[in-house]
């Protein structure tokens, strides 16, 4: 059989929806690389605006929480230090969320005329979160640079709490993105949710002046352990984990996960007549 021949019959997109990703991987790369350059395209200072938002937003909550409200830091090390630790999970979440709640929308052409798995749209919007999110990362190196902060061992589990911060957004995205297809509402509540969100997670603070008995309730936002995980790799252990949290926010993450993947299957066969 030509491996180019298309077969269509009925329930067979179904049984191999997930080979299917794997074959239409070039259609993948093809919609991360047209989001990355139309998201710097016509702008007047380009890939600068990725190193901007994560410095400014340093500055502020260094400024608001470490010298207006005094807040303590992680252990020993620079309060700038720790926020940028957590400022980091955080901007890639919120850029991930951002950007894939509107990508069924913004490719309803796409979608109306030709067969794919459409969880491709989604999870190429990734790859400008990680984009944005290495880009911040080489601000860290500098800022630690300016320290002078030589990280621990820690530093080399940073991989795992990464992936923990894909995981986190993948689920939550792909759930809010089925649902915006359906119900336009949800572009208005995103932006919303971003806002709160920043300033309920551990971002401008350390988890750790939350008194003990309320740690485990406000483990319930995953975010926080995926925060506290950043901290504990990057400081070389001065953030310490709370393990009961961080379990708890894996268990979440992945209830999110799947909850997300569920819903945007369910979804998925009435996208194009809904778009």
């Amino acid at each position: 059989m030509n491996p180019h021949t298309l077969i269509i019959e009925p329930g067979l997109a179904e049984r191999h929806y997930w080979r299917d990703l794997w074959r239409y991987r070039e259609l993948f790369y093809v919609l991360a690389w047209r989001d990355l350059t139309v998201r710097y395209k016509q702008t007047l200072i380009g890939l600068a605006w990725a190193l901007l938002r994560p410095f400014l937003t340093l500055v502020v909550f260094t400024l608001v929480f470490g010298t207006l409200a005094q807040m303590p830091s992680a252990g020993t090390a620079p309060y700038a230090l720790m926020v940028f630790a957590g400022l980091l999970p955080w901007q890639f979440f919120a850029t991930a969320l951002t950007e894939s709640s509107n990508s069924l929308i913004g490719n309803a052409n796409l979608i109306s005329k030709v067969y794919f798995p459409r969880l491709i749209i989604p999870a190429a919007t990734l790859v400008v979160a990680l984009v944005d999110f290495f880009i911040s990362l080489a601000i860290l190196v500098l800022v630690m640079v300016w320290y002078q902060y030589l990280p621990g061992w820690h530093i080399l589990t940073l991989p795992v709490f990464i992936l923990m911060a894909i995981l986190a957004s993948l689920g939550p995205g792909l759930w809010i993105t089925a649902l915006n297809v359906k119900y336009r509402d949800f572009r208005y509540v995103i932006p919303f949710i971003v806002t709160l969100g920043l300033y309920i997670s551990p971002v401008g603070f350390s988890s750790a002046v939350i008194p003990d008995q309320w740690r485990l309730l406000y483990a319930l936002n995953p975010m926080v352990g995926v925060i506290d995980g950043f901290r504990w790799a990057i400081l070389g252990g001065e953030a310490r984990l709370y393990w009961p949290g961080f379990l708890l926010s894996w268990g979440l993450i992945a209830g999110f996960l799947w909850l997300g993947i569920r819903q945007f299957r369910r979804l998925e066969k009435s996208f194009a007549d809904l778009i």
